[in-house]
Formats: structure tokens, C-alpha cells, sequence
């Protein structure tokens, strides 16, 4: 084999090496971001994906489920679920909409409202644990948008 194919074989096999995958790069950079939200959210009563729900209802109070299920890359039977567990903790109440029955309507109760006030340290927070300096987080958070934007564009 001359040298060309033997160093392109090479290359061929190194990636599919578990560290060249961009993939597993992010999954288990996630693992460790989920290990840090889950200590931080304890405190609040909160899994992440509960954090994420309350987060977009803080930003916009009265959303029906499809429209955080559309800020949050989440389908309707998961979301739900998260939703009558937000309720039955008392932050959320769901009521149907009076100009379309099929339509659920998501709002902070007080305690909900409340809530937020004692997750404002959150961010800072994980930003600590992850040791960045602001202008970093704000790069990789870009990067990572466009990124995803690109992937849903060419998702089949």
C-alpha cells in the first residue's frame, strides 16, 4: 500500500474514533451541564426540562403548549407530561382557550411568578462552573445557535 492510501485509511478509521465525534463531544459536554443544573435546581424543585419550560413562561407569561413546545424543539406528548407536573407543584395552571376548546393556555400562578426571583443566580452560577468569562459563553451560545439552525435546515 504506498503512502497516500495507507494515510487515508488512517484517516478513515480515526473518525470514527469516539473523541472526533463532534456528536459525543456535545452529548457528554451536555452529561456535565445537566450534572451542574441538577444541583443548582434542587433547591427550586425543578428538573432541567421543568427549568426550561419556566424560563420561556418567564420571558412570555399565557402560551399555549404548542407555542413553548416550539420555543423548547419539544412535541406535545412530552411536553405535556412536564406541564401537569408544573401544575401539580402549583407554578402553572393550564386552561383551555374560550376561542378554541382544543387549545391550552400555560400561565404562571404567583408561586410560579415567585419562583423566578430565586432562579436569577442560576445563570451566573453555571457560568462559575464552567469557568468561562462572559464574552466566551456569549461565542459558544452563537456558535451553537447557528449550529442547530443549520441542522434543522438540512434534517431530513
Amino acid at each position: 500500500m504506498n503512502k497516500a492510501k495507507s494515510s487515508s485509511a488512517s484517516l478513515a478509521v480515526q473518525s470514527l474514533e469516539l473523541d472526533q465525534q463532534l456528536c459525543f463531544a456535545l452529548y457528554s459536554t451536555m452529561l456535565g451541564l445537566n450534572k451542574v443544573y441538577r444541583a443548582l435546581l434542587k433547591s427550586l424543585g425543578l428538573t432541567y426540562p421543568q427549568y426550561l419550560v419556566m424560563l420561556v413562561l418567564w420571558e412570555s407569561n399565557d402560551l399555549m403548549v404548542s407555542e413553548i413546545g416550539e420555543r423548547l424543539f419539544l412535541d406535545s406528548p412530552t411536553l405535556t407530561p412536564l406541564l401537569k407536573r408544573l401544575e401539580a407543584a402549583g407554578l402553572v395552571a393550564r386552561n383551555r382557550s374560550g376561542a378554541d376548546e382544543r387549545q391550552v393556555i400555560v400561565s404562571l400562578t404567583v408561586a410560579g411568578k415567585r419562583l423566578r426571583e430565586r432562579a436569577v443566580a442560576i445563570p451566573g452560577c453555571v457560568a462559575s462552573a464552567m469557568e468561562c468569562a462572559p464574552g466566551e459563553i456569549d461565542t459558544l451560545r452563537s456558535r451553537l445557535t447557528e449550529m442547530r439552525s443549520k441542522l434543522y435546515k438540512n434534517a431530513s
